[in-house]
């Protein structure tokens, strides 16, 4: 696994490693994270077991479910060499680093998930969406809905399917109406759990192909593209998903007429857990469910009392009862940067680690990215409370959270021919040729953990 060119050896200064190649460019460069120096690793490092303990006695001795305590405490191992490592060496100048192993969390985890981010992002712009035109579809949900959806993934993905049918089906026809019959379109959702505030917020972020493919008389699918939504048909499509998601979740019995503004929402059917049901009910709601301020609302800093509910509509804009439509993001065909940028923001995770920090009096305070309506720019958490809504935010073990729909399923008639097509263009976008190289010369990447990747670094 040597390199081509001999790299030149270059002083190790504290965790950080440059191998140079003979030309004196930088090969690859590592510099060890430091989790425990980080707001979030101090917070749940000196109250994990508080809140632990606090949420045994409020749950009458049965507290959250296994794997969102394990996964808490997986947390504090993530990125600790002291946790373990592994070791690497480069066969050329003979220099070793070590890096911590991570703890592969999915719910919060800053490093693993944006880890998954990068990884995820580069494959739906290099391996499935490519240079098509696309188009984000966000759906927002009540918030009685919401709190049904964090737990019960089975009703998650059957509304998710009643969102996709709609849209796709919307596609479909104004492709008809232009006389392309037996279109067929695609997309990729990202179904995220959180809001600004980390309250529990289950809504999905969809790149819908603004186009779709038909099948050729000879030869792989061809991809024709279709022309912006208006208002009024954004406005169609969300009153056609609204009254399709009433009649599905009301035959699972959950009744969004129900007021739950004002009172906690609770079904024992839909958890297993009722000290969890609770948190996850009081992160809907914006509610505390631990602590001495157990029963009230979150704290926000900079609020104005009096300044007046605001609601607007902006274009390809739709709000009605609870349930929010917005589909004005758009990224050009060919626009690879543009693309990456909006699959990273779908694939983000919850917490940015700079926005986070403890007062003197040991609060965590949460700063906005953008200021709200009524003036607020941060929200205050008691360490017990920050917890909660950490542990809120953690899915299921095995489910899915990315979902391909259309001709990007997994088992779609024609997903190759149409990944083929995406494929082709951004190839033109780089002026690079189209036919793909020799079997030969592929080679799957290599992928280490923590590590650039680099040619000569080898794994004891």
């Amino acid at each position: 696994m040597g390199a081509a060119s001999a790299p030149v050896k270059v002083p190790l200064h504290s965790n950080s490693l440059r191998c140079r190649d003979g030309l004196g460019r930088a090969r690859s460069t590592y510099v060890r994270r430091r989790p425990e120096d980080t707001v979030l690793h101090q917070v749940v490092r000196e109250h994990l077991e508080t809140f632990l303990a606090e949420a045994r006695l409020r749950g009458g001795g049965e507290g959250l479910p296994r794997f969102v305590e394990r996964e808490l405490r997986e947390f504090l191992t993530c990125g600790v060499l002291a946790e373990g490592f592994a070791r690497f060496r480069c066969t050329d100048c003979e220099r070793e680093i070590l890096v911590a192993f991570s703890c592969k969390g999915r719910g919060f985890c800053p490093s693993c998930c944006g880890r998954r981010m990068a990884e995820l992002a580069a494959h739906l712009v290099d391996g499935v969406l490519g240079g098509l035109p696309v188009r984000q579809w966000v759906l927002t949900l009540p918030y009685r809905l919401r709190y049904a959806l964090a737990w019960d993934h089975q009703l998650c993905r059957a509304v998710l399917g009643v969102f996709m049918r709609a849209v796709l089906g919307f596609e479909r026809r104004r492709a008809e109406r232009r006389g392309i019959p037996d279109g067929a379109g695609g997309a990729v959702t990202a179904i995220q759990r959180f809001g600004s505030a980390l309250n529990t917020n289950v809504h999905f972020h969809t790149l819908v192909v603004q186009g779709v493919f038909i099948e050729g008389a000879e030869g792989p699918r061809r991809f024709l593209p279709l022309p912006a939504p208006t208002d009024g048909e954004v406005a169609r499509v969300l009153a056609s998903v609204r009254r399709r998601i009433i009649r599905l979740v009301g035959r699972h019995g959950v009744d969004l007429e129900e007021p739950s503004g004002e009172a906690q929402p609770f079904d024992e059917r839909l958890f297993e857990c009722p000290m969890y049901a609770a948190i996850q009910g009081a992160a809907v709601l914006g509610r505390v469910a631990t602590g001495p301020r157990a029963g009230g609302p979150v704290q926000r800093v900079g609020r104005d009392r009096y300044a007046a509910e605001i609601t607007s509509t902006g274009p390809l804009h739709a709000h009605f009862e609870g349930f929010d439509l917005h589909a004005g993001v758009a990224v050009p065909a060919g626009d690879r940067e543009r693309l990456e940028h909006l699959c990273r923001y779908v694939l983000r995770p919850p917490i940015a680690q700079e926005r986070l920090e403890v007062g003197p009096d040991g609060a965590v305070l949460l700063r906005l990215r953008r200021p709200w309506s009524d003036g607020t720019r941060a929200i205050r958490f008691e360490p017990s409370e920050f917890l909660e809504k950490l542990a809120a935010m953690i899915p299921k073990p095995r489910i899915n959270l990315l979902v391909y729909h259309g001709v990007f399923a997994p088992h779609a008639h024609g997903r190759q021919d149409a990944v083929r097509r995406a494929h082709e263009k951004i190839l033109r976008h780089l002026e690079l040729p189209i036919d793909p190289p020799a079997p030969a010369a592929v080679r799957a990447p290599v992928w280490l953990p923590g590590l650039e990747t680099a040619t000569g670094w080898i794994r004891n």
